[in-house]
């Protein structure tokens, strides 16, 4: 019987510096995602940096199917609540798109001038507001961190207004970060200002799942250990609390590239968020 120990935790939550070539991205997605913007509002089905809040980053990006939408998809970027922004995803929306289904992709306020309490506040306006836009069911995806955000979204204590909440039917966190107490070791928490009660308090696995949850954790085959042990972890814990989960780890995917799915129609992925 062997016994492990994580000793360095940066390293344990570092992704690039773990992926051939992984210095690409975040660039990668830069040109198929402005591509993909520009094309949809060129036939009139992108609403771009509609407002959510006060804040700069309180903006959504509505992604339109050509016919009446069969509801709301909502997927929320990664980055460690500390970077990047909404437009290096709307490539992301394709899939769902083509499927008859509206997408927003939300911008959020950045640690370290917000907090991770404060995002997930914004993330709830967002969605909230994203729903008053399109009618039907409503589906929540998101990567990384933005895997913790949705999931934080259909915990018993969600913030989202119980109408809304109502109308969610799957979310799937791809490569989610869903015990936040970890990163209190990272030099990630220079920014994140993570205190050890606000790390408990804001981690969907020390929470219980809200009525009618379903989730999905998605991973990628090559990623680190720890995003392997947290998709695992948060399937188990609420499924032994009542919840509808499932857990997938999809072979030869890292960090990064595991969203690509997304962008596909018929990917098993974007079948599984609209399940």
């Amino acid at each position: 019987m062997l016994f492990h120990r994580i000793t360095d935790w940066d390293d344990a939550y570092a992704n690039g510096g773990n992926i051939p070539r992984g210095d690409a991205w975040p660039g990668a997605w830069v040109e198929p995602a402005r591509a993909y913007r520009e094309r949809l509002a060129a036939e009139g089905r992108a609403k771009i940096d509609l407002a959510y809040g006060e804040g700069a980053r309180n903006r959504f990006d509505l992604f339109l199917p050509k016919a009446t939408p069969k509801g709301l998809v909502v997927f929320v970027h990664g980055g460690y609540w500390q970077a990047l922004d909404k437009s290096y995803w709307s490539h992301l929306a394709a899939g769902s798109v083509e499927n008859g289904y509206a997408v927003a992709m939300p911008g959020y306020t950045l640690c370290p001038e917000a907090r991770i309490g404060d995002i997930v506040q914004e993330i709830a306006a967002a969605i909230s507001d994203a729903a008053g836009e399109i009618d039907g069911p409503v589906h929540l995806t998101g990567h990384s961190a933005g895997g913790h955000l949705v999931t934080r979204m259909v915990a018993e204590a969600s913030p989202l207004p119980e109408a809304v909440r109502a109308r969610v039917r799957t979310v799937v966190s791809i490569s989610g970060v869903h015990d936040l107490r970890p990163l209190l070791g990272t030099g990630l928490n220079i920014k994140l200002r993570l205190t050890p009660e606000e790390a408990a308090a804001e981690s969907p696995a020390l929470m219980l799942p809200g009525k009618d949850t379903r989730l999905f954790c998605w991973v990628g085959g090559n990623e680190r250990a720890e995003f392997l042990r947290q998709n695992a972890l948060m399937a188990s814990l609420w499924l032994g609390l009542g919840a509808e989960t499932g857990a997938h780890v999809e072979p030869d995917r890292h960090h990064f590239n595991v969203v690509d799915g997304l962008a596909d129609p018929q990917h098993p992925l974007t079948l599984t968020l609209l399940s």
